[in-house]
């Protein structure tokens, strides 16, 4: 996935209801090398697939029908990671300050320079490829703690507290020599040597101690 990640190049998604503005904007992204799709509404993006590359949105805020800070509200419930770049003529003090809070990776007032915009643009999408690489790790770590088997996940999840393998025995009432078998295997499994090394393994994974 990293490796199809860096092959592809970004693609940058246009939002805006006004054509001219759409078109302007696609010739000046191509023409920098990037893909580029544009629409004219919150509602034709939306029936889009979802797209799991590098990208950043360059999203109008007034609309014909859903409204461009709509559109991020429904991207963040819908766990969307692709950052937003907020371009408009109509913006205000409040509606920027509801963007930012929703994650917006910046906020511009039309005009725009163009040397302000790719520069944002460049942020955006740095910020998003750090995005995605984090949740590649992440996902490679659940992967490995789901060849745990129940009983091992539960003793690991005892290991995490600290406890020794006899209190441990002691908490799940099975024989201390089980819960040495099951803690080697956790550690063969998930590729550690220690008890600081699988914290820190578990911590990225996002899993809690027992207890």
């Amino acid at each position: 996935m990293e490796t199809k990640m860096a092959e592809e190049a970004p693609v940058i998604f246009i939002i805006d209801d006004d054509s001219s503005i759409r078109k302007s904007l696609s010739r000046l992204l191509t023409a920098t090398g990037y893909e580029v799709e544009d629409f004219q509404s919150a509602e034709s993006y939306l029936k889009r697939e979802k797209y799991n590359g590098i990208a950043c949105i360059i999203l109008d805020v007034k609309l014909g029908g859903r409204s461009g800070i709509n559109l991020q509200q429904e991207l963040n419930n819908r766990g969307d990671t692709i950052p937003i770049i907020f371009l408009t003529g109509h913006g205000d003090i409040p509606t920027s300050v509801k963007a930012m809070k929703g994650g917006a990776g910046d906020f511009l007032q039309k005009p725009v320079d163009e040397h302000t915009l790719l520069d944002t643009i460049k942020q955006a999408l740095e910020t998003h490829r750090k995005r995605c690489t984090e949740a590649e790790k992440t996902e490679s770590i659940r992967i490995l703690f789901n060849t745990l088997t129940p009983r091992e996940f539960e003793v690991m999840r005892w290991v995490l507290t600290g406890m020794l393998n006899k209190q441990i025995a002691f908490e799940l009432r099975i024989t201390e020599k089980t819960v040495k078998v099951h803690r080697g295997e956790v550690m063969k499994k998930l590729c550690v040597s220690s008890v600081a090394e699988l914290v820190r393994l578990s911590e990225a994974a996002g899993l809690e101690p027992a207890g």
